[in-house]
């Protein structure tokens, strides 16, 4: 009796494949006359190393039930149950692996995210945007391993002989000035089952806007070229290397109405929609990320000309895809495919009924993988000291709950903090200061009562390592740039103010006339006056679109954005959550 067994895995710098495809299933099903492939995928794990706090909605005996989900140990252990059951098996990444990580792994670079990942035994990550937070010379030093030091932090602080990553990234769209991707532009594993032998290729890439997400110096020298259009070139290259199945892998994604199951993929959009409109068919499974949604989705019930799986596993590691191909060697074409999101319970839980549930056949729960454990658990202990140490103490919580205008209480309070840090002479003399909401990327959670605060409340909110920036500005710089956040009223993206800076807006006026009554301080705003203005160096560089930071010249800056939030709340002890009045909507 022959057995399944794994031949090769190999590295390329750029698959195919057949489609002939059965509707899709509502859980994997293994075929017994074809070679069963299994794919396990995750996405946008951004460091979250401990189980994040998070629960995911699932109908558990009939009742709609909280799950508590997340966790690298337990996700690694979901990983190797389903590695045991398929001999035949890969396991991707669709990207954000790293890059606005919890403190556990910012404070040391993501390397503790590197190390657990490597613990997983997975193949290949897609890089995404937030891989290049730190610069493209740190992201090499992730893949490569080394202890060169490329950011303000030490590198290497706990484990000093720092590998880097034993699975390969891919970046098909990624192109250097030589024409070359950044990273291989796919990964090949082949596969033998008795004396057939499947070859199935993996194109990994980001989305073609991540220029507009991180600072140009993080990726300088760089071009990020059209997904589709990139993915279909290695079709053909692939195809003369004898691969039969292809299966995209990349960091982009769509919004979903359904659940995390639903094969219907009810009221699908977002940008990866066009992709897969212009992606050729020989493409079986699309893996997708970016937009932390969890979907499994039977593509072909949208648009029948093009039948692809497409999947995403949601964030932070709540959920795991299971992907499974069924190949015929006879005609080389895959027969069936299937994908099911399981959830990674990380404890028991207590039911609606206030009964404890155990893990059960319809919802398993895997426990952990304690190596991984062990590396989580040093670098916790590691960070505990910056983690617990106590800022300031406040009587409510203050959230990015939005408000009609887009303004949000925390985010208010973070350009009050960027404003009140830079407005003294000698740190440049701000006028205001501007947030944008994409930094913003946790609560402040206070107990009932009123409660302490700490670094590393804060260093969630603020994870990025953004130092703040002071540019001048004429009046009539100001005034284009705060019409500039609603130009396109569908994709409106309103930056916070400071208490310093209020003004109205009006979306019944045209493009540019839609922003009234600017105030600066107590005063109207003088279009001829010289401002000086306060931001993030994200911002600065003229990221999120706002290109005009970009060309204002520089007054002063370097201090952490994480370090002015603590100094201010340090300083104003008991702090009221701010008003969310500085933007009048008429």
């Amino acid at each position: 009796m022959n057995l399944p067994a794994f031949i090769s895995s190999v590295f390329a710098c750029t698959g195919v494949i057949l489609c002939a495809c059965a509707p899709m299933n509502e859980y994997p099903v293994a075929s017994t006359d074809k070679i069963n492939i299994s794919i396990l995928a995750f996405n946008d794990l951004h460091g979250n190393l401990e189980p994040p706090s998070l629960s995911v909605r699932e109908k558990i005996e009939g009742n709609l039930t909280e799950v508590p989900a997340g966790g690298a140990a337990y996700l690694a252990a979901a990983i190797q149950h389903f590695k045991k059951h398929n001999p035949l098996h890969a396991v991707v990444s669709a990207g954000d692996m790293i890059g606005a990580t919890p403190l556990t792994s910012a404070l040391f670079l993501d390397e503790p995210t590197i190390e657990a990942v490597n613990a997983m035994g997975i193949d290949f990550n897609a890089v995404g945007n937030h891989e290049f937070d730190k610069g493209t010379p740190e992201l090499m030093r992730m893949r490569r391993g080394g202890c060169e030091k490329l950011t303000r932090l030490e590198p290497c602080q706990v484990n000093r002989q720092f590998p880097g990553a034993n699975f390969e990234f891919l970046a098909a769209n990624v192109k250097k000035a030589d024409q070359q991707t950044l990273f291989p532009a796919y990964g090949i594993k082949t596969f033998q089952q008795g004396n057939q032998v499947v070859k199935v290729g993996f194109v990994g890439m980001t989305l073609k806007g991540t220029p507009n997400m991180v600072t140009p110096e993080s990726i300088q020298g760089l071009r990020f070229e059209d997904e589709a259009t990139t993915a279909n070139a290695y079709v053909p290259l692939l195809k003369a290397q004898g691969v039969s199945v292809l299966v995209l892998v990349i960091h982009e994604g769509g919004l979903i109405q359904g659940g995390h199951n639903d094969a219907s993929c009810p009221g699908l959009s977002g940008d990866i929609v066009p992709i897969l409109n212009q992606l050729d068919t020989s493409f079986a499974v699309v893996v997708s990320g970016h937009t932390h949604r969890a979907y499994a989705c039977d593509y072909s019930k949208i648009n029948p000309s093009k039948p692809f799986l497409l999947t995403s596993a949601g964030q932070y590691g709540t959920f795991l895809t299971h992907i499974q191909l069924s190949y015929d060697p006879v005609t080389h074409k895959v027969q069936n495919k299937t994908a099911h999101n399981v959830i990674v319970q990380s404890e028991a839980f207590v039911n609606a009924s206030g009964v404890k549930v155990q893990p059960s056949p319809s919802l398993p729960f895997f426990g952990k993988q304690m190596d991984v454990e062990k590396i989580v658990h040093e670098y916790r202990m590691a960070s505990q000291v910056q983690v617990l140490k106590v800022i300031s103490h406040l009587s409510t919580s203050i959230t990015r709950k939005s408000t009609p205008s887009g303004e949000s209480g925390l985010g208010n309070l973070i350009a009050d903090a960027q404003w009140s840090s830079t407005s003294s002479e000698e740190r440049g003399r701000s006028d205001f200061a501007l947030m944008n909401p994409g930094g913003v990327r946790a609560d402040l959670i206070i107990q009932p009562g009123g409660g302490t605060v700490n670094f590393g409340q804060l260093f969630k909110i603020q994870p990025f390592g953004n130092t703040l920036v002071v540019k001048r500005m004429t009046g009539q710089q100001v005034k284009d740039l705060l019409e500039h956040q609603f130009a396109n009223l569908e994709r409106s993206k309103v930056l916070f103010p400071s208490e310093s800076l209020k003004y109205e807006v009006d979306l019944r006026q045209s493009t540019g006339q839609r922003v009234l009554h600017i105030r600066i301080g107590q005063k109207p705003l003088n279009l001829d006056h010289t401002y000086h203005v306060t931001m993030n160096s994200f911002l600065a560089s003229g990221s999120d679109g706002f290109w005009q930071f970009k060309q204002a010249p520089t007054v002063s800056g370097g201090e952490l954005d994480v370090d002015a939030l603590s100094d201010y709340l340090r300083q104003n002890p008991d702090l009221k959550p701010p008003q969310t009045d500085r933007i009048r909507m008429l």
